[in-house]
């Protein structure tokens, strides 16, 4: 047990929330909110991220002249845009990372602060 685990003030230990106060605060405002802003990020984020894959995939199989194009010694668009496969897959991780800590971390914070109290 640390010292987190146990009441303010006490060597008590914090008694823990039970499973109508889970449900409670899954109907909240502040949790509704907190999904509203998590499904508005991560949907169309997602969309687009398959949507640029379904692309390359479809550019590979049916387009494979365009694909072979060369722009530059050996390099052609193909190569070009799988490795952009890998760039945009780290571009939305850190997007992601930083939106989730900016917006996300905070509220989800005081959610979990007003459901079981403030960590020591």
């Amino acid at each position: 047990m640390t010292t987190s685990d146990l009441s303010p003030g006490t060597s008590q230990p914090r008694p823990a929330p039970d499973a109508q106060a889970f449900i409670d605060m899954q109907a909240s405002p502040e949790f509704q909110d907190l999904r509203r802003r998590l499904r508005t990020f991560v949907f169309p984020l997602t969309a687009f991220f398959l949507a640029w894959y379904a692309l390359y995939v479809l550019l590979a199989t049916y387009a494979t002249d365009f694909m072979a194009t060369k722009v530059l010694g050996n390099i052609n668009i193909g190569i070009i845009l799988g490795l952009g496969q890998f760039v945009s897959t780290f571009v939305i991780t850190a997007v992601y990372v930083r939106f989730a800590n900016r917006d996300l971390d905070p509220r989800a914070a005081a959610i979990r602060e007003e459901l079981e109290g403030p960590v020591q």
